[in-house]
């Protein structure tokens, strides 16, 4: 078992980078199979966010998993190697352990990303990749997550990414309640984002996504309308703020979309979230005047204000994962025993069988019971002792000393 944690994160790599190398929900399931019907991976996870691409993998080769992966998104390698990490066995569980707690979001102590890690565990359970080491893994990355929550204060008063790009709205408009809101996409992070605007009661709010039917029921608990995405171009000069966040490849709303829009609007300003990898909407658009366009790196000063409280708890969540990491390290290397104990006991099985013929045999040509038990108990204890017996015979002098206090300790015997 060889336990890897490849990726790369907002600590490590910059937006630029990320969306790069960031899965599809379309994609994932075809390089889940891919990585492993390679051999390169027996095991495979992938999570992917805004935040973070990491492959959670076993493997007896983290070489060519970064190769993988390179070549899976056609980007050069020796571009992507400076980001990227791979954290091998306790490392890696400690990294999940931490992700999962969300001591490594842009938001400290945020509770999305335990969900996402979950959805990452079911997407890989179906598509038949998650084996023995990853399920043990991820069954003790969310107790983990679990224990840190309900010990610790560290998701108290969190600052989520959608309450953030309300934070960054008011500092533009005067009052949201006098702004008309579009949500470009259907997911979780836009249902987010909705609920965070809409207790600030704006004028208007409409949800573009791509198939009505799914934006629907999301838009008719906010009292908000629907568009397709094809009715962007003539849509987009009537609002104010738009907040993105898609799975689509490539951007959404260009440059050219925006200018046509800023001109209708008589250079009224558009305040613009992408929360989106890769971004759904064009970087050029951020050197336009009339437009306030932040990213999802962008907002991690505005989620990192009154954290104060949260970083107190790190050093009792800390506590608890290192504990965890030392019991899942334990564990893994009990598995690693696994097949040595099993050769061991199927060689001892040998000679309990080969022992037991020969005594039914004795016992079949009428010799005496007593006779072939005992003949039986003394060729059954020989040759078990005889690998022991032989090592220390032909033990060197240095090894002798250490194969006697290992013996001694296996066997119980106390040394005179």
């Amino acid at each position: 078992m060889q336990l890897l944690t490849l990726g790369v994160n907002h600590h490590t790599a910059p937006l630029a980078i990320r969306e790069q190398v960031a899965f599809s929900p379309e994609k994932l399931v075809q390089a889940l199979h891919e990585l492993t019907q390679s051999r390169r991976a027996s095991e495979v996870a992938i999570l992917s966010t805004c935040n973070r691409t990491e492959l959670y993998v076993n493997t007896p080769s983290p070489d060519d998993v970064a190769q993988w992966l390179a070549d899976f998104h056609h980007v050069d390698r020796r571009e992507l190697a400076p980001y990227l990490y791979a954290l091998p066995r306790e490392q890696a569980a400690q990294h999940a352990f931490r992700v999962a707690a969300g001591l490594d979001s842009m938001v400290l102590g945020e509770t999305q990303i335990l969900g996402q890690m979950k959805q990452a565990a079911q997407t890989a359970e179906e598509a038949g990749t998650l084996g023995l080491l990853l399920h043990k893994l991820f069954q003790r990355t969310f107790s983990v997550a679990k224990e840190v929550r309900t010990s610790t204060e560290i998701g108290a008063n969190s600052v989520s990414m959608a309450a953030a790009a309300v934070r960054l709205a008011e500092r533009i408009f005067p009052s949201i309640k006098d702004q008309a809101c579009l949500f470009i996409g259907a997911g979780e992070m836009i249902e987010l984002c909705i609920t965070h605007f809409a207790a600030q009661h704006p004028r208007r709010m409409t949800v573009a996504n791509r198939t009505a039917e799914r934006a629907r029921p999301l838009a008719e608990r906010f009292g908000a309308a629907v568009i397709p995405l094809t009715a962007l171009p003539d849509e987009l000069p009537a609002y104010d703020i738009i907040i993105t966040s898609t799975a689509s490849p490539l951007p959404i709303l260009g440059k050219g979309m925006l200018e046509r829009a800023i001109k209708q609007r008589r250079h009224r300003p558009i305040f613009i979230v992408d929360l989106a990898v890769p971004r759904d909407v064009e970087a050029e658009v951020a050197d336009m005047d009339d437009v306030f366009l932040y990213s999802v790196d962008d907002l991690g000063q505005v989620v990192r204000e009154g954290m104060d409280n949260r970083v107190a708890q790190v050093a009792q969540a800390e506590a608890i994962i290192e504990t965890s990491v030392e019991s899942f390290v334990h564990w893994m290397e009990g598995r690693e025993l696994v097949p040595v104990i099993r050769n061991l006991r199927d060689a001892g099985e040998r000679h309990r069988r080969h022992e037991i013929e020969k005594a039914e045999k004795a016992l079949a040509r009428g010799d005496d019971p007593r006779a072939v038990l005992d003949a039986m108990s003394h060729a059954l204890a020989n040759k078990l002792l005889h690998a022991p017996t032989h090592a220390l015979n032909h033990a060197t002098r240095s090894e002798r000393d250490q194969f006697v206090r290992l013996i001694s300790q296996l066997y119980g015997l106390h040394q005179e």
